[in-house]
């Protein structure tokens, strides 16, 4: 098993960045694909991005791309996402995820969670 905090959330205006991070700590962290989600309320999870264990290979949903990267440090074992350009839209609470395949964009596919961290964009 592996368990997942993410960081770095907050408040911040239309247009601004921040940066999330996810630490990892359990079973080894190099051997997951990470991914990122959001749900905003009344609103089902939504994908946003994912990287490959080694962090060679990434993918993204349409809505963040070009917006948002994501990036691991296998050494620190922590994924990160970088979100620019924000939009009030971008408004929910921030999940990063685990999983042991690659190229899944459904929750159903992580089984390893974390708590996550709310991110708020004021217009």
């Amino acid at each position: 098993q592996v368990q997942l905090v993410e960081s770095g959330g907050g408040l911040v205006q239309a247009g601004g960045s921040l940066r999330l991070s996810c630490a990892a700590s359990g079973r080894a962290f190099s051997s997951y694909t990470m991914g990122w989600f959001r749900q905003a309320p009344g609103k089902e999870r939504e994908f946003l991005a994912a990287v490959s264990a080694s962090g060679a290979a990434s993918y993204y949903a349409d809505s963040v791309k070009g917006r948002f990267t994501i990036s691991r440090d296998n050494a620190k074992d922590t994924v990160y996402l970088q979100m620019n350009s924000l939009e009030p839209g971008d408004t929910a609470v921030y999940y990063c995820a685990a999983s042991t395949g690659f190229g899944f964009t459904t929750s159903l596919r992580y089984p390893y969670w974390g708590q996550g961290t709310q991110v708020t964009v004021s217009s």
